[in-house]
């Protein structure tokens, strides 16, 4: 497949510290390619060093076949679209206005109409970005970074702060960004937005990329990958869970004491350890796979906190 992005060894320091420190990985033509981590993982500094809006301090960076390291050229501007963690726009222009001044930037551009149906704003043209939703302005801001027709889309972030059902309208519009045969890199650290939307992840921890691959199988990939959700109401479910503890890791749900989570090896192991929770008569029983999730924890050690 055609890489339309390149990234070797890449090091961005500051000081001493190194926000990036030998990142090196590649983004396919067509494909939506995520940076998974918590905040301060180093997602948004390697993002913008794509971009050409900072300087690497090593390593090479290629978009569309073309070295960045020293900036973009008008070439690669005319084929990126870019959407910030934190965007501004100007406060006395209506949306339209703000697409139609944008789209004179480019060469080629769509026109505002057309954005605007595609995020179902037509209706609020004629209003400000302080006006609109949260949801709203975050699909704004999207359509705002497709106003020139770009080859690659860049979203920072892009559902943060965002109610479920808000969120998964962005999902909708970005997956309606890849069928337009777009490439999309997005950097997020919600766990099943990158399970949902991305063909290929990236895992970042401390300016590290930990573990690279399709989704699905790095999930498959994971030491426990089979899990075990279930809710007893029993006075003797110690005894039960020390038997259980044989055959998997074994804790207690989100700090309740009669809903708990096992995380285990194999099949046979779950087919034993389920004899066992049916001795129980749990109140619910559900026997899944592990999730990106599970797979974080078991690199880093932690959870991603909202």
């Amino acid at each position: 497949m055609i890489n339309v992005i390149e990234v070797n060894n890449l090091v961005k320091k500051y000081e001493d510290f190194a926000a990036v420190d030998g990142v090196t990985f590649d983004v396919r033509k067509g494909e939506i390619f995520g940076l998974l981590g918590e905040n301060g993982a180093g997602k948004t500094t390697t993002l913008e060093i794509i971009e050409g809006l900072r300087r690497l301090t090593s390593g090479t960076v290629k978009v569309l076949g073309e070295d960045v390291s020293l900036g973009c050229s008008d070439r690669i501007r005319e084929n990126i679209g870019v959407q910030l963690q934190s965007s501004a726009y100007y406060n006395f222009l209506t949306l339209k206005e703000i697409l139609n001044l944008f789209g004179g930037f480019y060469k080629n551009s769509i026109s505002s109409d057309e954005l605007l149906n595609m995020v179902d704003l037509k209706f609020k043209e004629k209003s400000l970005v302080k006006d609109l939703s949260g949801g709203q302005r975050q699909r704004f801001s999207i359509i705002a970074s497709l106003v020139n027709d770009p080859e690659i889309v860049f979203l920072d972030e892009p559902t943060t702060g965002l109610d479920p059902i808000a969120r998964r309208s962005l999902w909708d519009l970005i997956v309606k960004i890849k069928s337009q045969g777009k490439t999309v890199i997005i950097t997020t650290h919600y766990m099943e937005e990158a399970e949902v939307l991305c063909d290929r992840i990236a895992i970042m921890d401390k300016g590290k990329i930990l573990r690279i691959g399709e989704t699905h199988k790095l999930i498959e990939g994971t030491k426990k990958p089979y899990k075990i959700s279930f809710v007893v109401d029993k006075d003797n479910k110690g005894e039960f869970v020390l038997k259980l503890e044989k055959y998997g890791q074994i804790q207690n749900l989100a700090g309740k004491s009669n809903h708990f989570e096992m995380h285990l090896k194999s099949q046979s192991d779950v087919n034993k350890s389920v004899e066992i929770i049916h001795k129980l008569n749990p109140e619910s029983l559900t026997v899944g796979r592990a999730s990106l999730e599970d797979l974080f924890v078991e690199l880093t050690g932690k959870r991603v906190e909202e």
